[in-house]
């Protein structure tokens, strides 16, 4: 039934998990994919009137992983719900379940059974209709033990199997009651099976090959430049495609992404990821600038291997040194807020936490000498993020104001977690995180990142600790529970004890900005996460 499948497949693709991460650098070799860097002006064509290229600016690079089972990309996922569906996909915004190419949402979403009737006519890209078949074929890849995907994090704990039942049919078993896994049906992506099941076709999806049944397909990819889309003439489900092509380009300086969208020669209508300092330049020249209050973060991640991060007091001290206020008002303008809990404040299932790391320099001071340490030296692993960098000088600052002698060393995403994923070391890591493209509810979000055989814990070295097995035992626990106001408060009881670790943890939560022309465009809702979603968006 796997033969399909790689033998084994012991990790992940570098990268896969971060947001927004960089990866090969190459073009595939199949599909209309191309080795790049092109000109960020192409766009595959011209066109006049609605007929026009939308070109969108994307603040993060497209040459991470597009194989929908694996990349956390931030370009890649939002290209990816253009050009794929799953089952069931979701609103941006509220994240409510709709049918894609399941033609109706289950009767009973508390059922152990759910039977998808998939619609009628579909059809891939290339042409050939999307069948049961295909289903089963990125399920049985993300279900399959020996086959390690990032997608088998957010399935496997509660859902059993997926069978055909006839050519479009297909029938999923759950371990138990599941309901908030129909919102993460759109995470698996249907994908043909006649495309990927060759040889080597799984690294060309991580490459850029991209074959889906959704409204756009893919026609060019130039990693480190530009993706372009068009209109796929044969999709008949319920987003129909407003543009007839599109031009994604990634500019990940912050500079040249907004010169894309400002002033006379404007080079593109829309674009994501909006240095604050910006927003009111951008607003006086005619363009509207939204945001919203994600799970958005800047996080410290400690090495608990390297002395003295094994011990929580260090990593509490560090925390609790922090000038989030002052980092709030000059680094982020405003537009953000100090952590109170591993998910922000709006999210459905917050419950500020036990501990919480408001400003405390003494109580930073008196954790390091119970914990023994002086003469403490950290360099700082960082990603170069254009608002994360904005925020490290008052970590510095904070740290050296309790004696931390404090180095920064912001580095590429890509080289960062290089370093990260061949286990070299390091003390902490300062990067940019945001679960909530996978979803809204907080089982989901802490799977993301905490777990016996997550990458995240892997690069923490903490899986094996005794707080870590008992955390990972009572999540598992949560998981479970059919109760939803005994679940959530499970939970976030295992929100506190993160908290309280301070292993991986968010300092502030902050909004991320899209500036668009609303003489052009209508219909853009901006999205709490990185990524633009343009499904329901047109030309005025």
């Amino acid at each position: 039934m796997r033969t399909s499948l790689p033998p084994k497949a012991s990790a992940p693709h570098r990268r896969s998990f971060l947001i927004g991460a960089g990866s090969l650098g190459v073009g595939a070799v199949l599909g209309g994919c191309s080795a790049g860097p092109e000109s960020t002006n192409e766009t595959g064509g011209g066109g006049s009137g609605k007929d026009r290229t939308l070109t969108a600016v994307i603040g993060y690079g497209n040459d991470g992983s597009w194989d929908p089972t694996q990349t956390a990309s931030a370009f890649a996922m939002a290209a990816n719900h253009h050009i794929y569906e799953g089952l069931l996909d979701t609103d941006p915004i509220t994240r409510a379940p709709y049918p894609a190419l399941a033609t109706a949402l289950p009767r009973d979403p508390s059922a152990t059974t759910w039977r998808f009737t998939l619609r009628s006519g579909a059809t891939f890209h290339d042409g050939k209709p999307v069948t049961a078949d295909d289903v089963v074929f990125v399920f049985d890849r993300i279900l399959d033990p020996g086959t390690q995907t990032l997608a088998k994090g957010f399935f496997a704990s509660w859902l059993e199997s997926v069978r055909k039942v006839d050519t479009r049919t297909v029938e999923l078993t759950l371990r138990f009651p599941f309901p908030d896994g129909l919102a993460r049906l759109t995470l698996a992506k249907v994908m043909p099976q006649h495309v990927f099941s060759r040889p080597g076709a799984w690294d060309d999806a991580v490459k850029g090959l991209a074959v889906g049944s959704g409204p756009y397909r893919q026609t060019a990819h130039h990693p480190k430049s530009n993706t372009t889309f068009e209109a796929f003439a044969g999709y008949n489900g319920p987003r129909r495609p407003a543009f007839r092509k599109m031009n994604w380009l990634t500019i990940v300086d912050a500079a040249s992404r907004v010169a894309k969208i400002s002033g006379t020669g404007a080079g593109a209508q829309i674009a994501d990821n909006i240095p604050y300092a910006n927003i009111p330049r951008l607003e006086q020249g005619g363009l509207k600038v939204a945001g919203g209050a994600g799970m958005n973060n800047l996080f410290l991640m400690f090495n608990t291997r390297h002395k003295p991060f094994d011990d929580v007091r260090v990593r509490q001290a560090l925390h609790y040194a922090i000038d989030t206020e002052k980092m709030v008002q000059v680094a982020l303008k405003g537009h953000g807020r100090l952590a109170s809990s591993f998910l922000n404040e709006a999210n459905p299932g917050y419950r500020r936490a036990k501990t919480v790391y408001d400003h405390d320099p003494a109580k930073a001071r008196a954790l390091l000498e119970a914990a023994g340490v002086t003469d403490v030296q950290v360099d700082i692993l960082a990603v170069n993020v254009s608002w994360i960098v904005d925020c490290l000088p008052t970590i510095k600052a904070s740290w050296d104001a309790i004696g931390v002698r404090t180095t920064l060393a912001p580095r590429e995403t890509t080289a960062v977690f290089t370093k990260l994923d061949q286990r070299q070391d390091y003390q902490v890591v300062a990067a940019a995180s945001n679960p909530n493209q996978f979803g809204l509810d907080a089982d989901l979000i802490m799977h993301y990142n905490y777990g016996p055989e997550n990458l995240w814990m892997q690069y923490t070295r903490w899986a094996g600790h005794p707080v870590a097995r008992q955390l990972f035992k009572d999540m598992d626990r949560a998981t479970r529970e059919p109760d939803p106001a005994r679940k959530k408060a499970m939970i976030q009881d295992c929100i506190d004890v993160v908290a309280e670790q301070a292993v991986l943890y968010p300092v502030v939560h902050n909004e991320l900005m899209t500036a668009w022309d609303p003489r052009e465009l209508s219909g853009i809702r901006p999205q709490p996460y990185p990524g633009i979603n343009l499904l329901r968006a047109k030309w005025i």
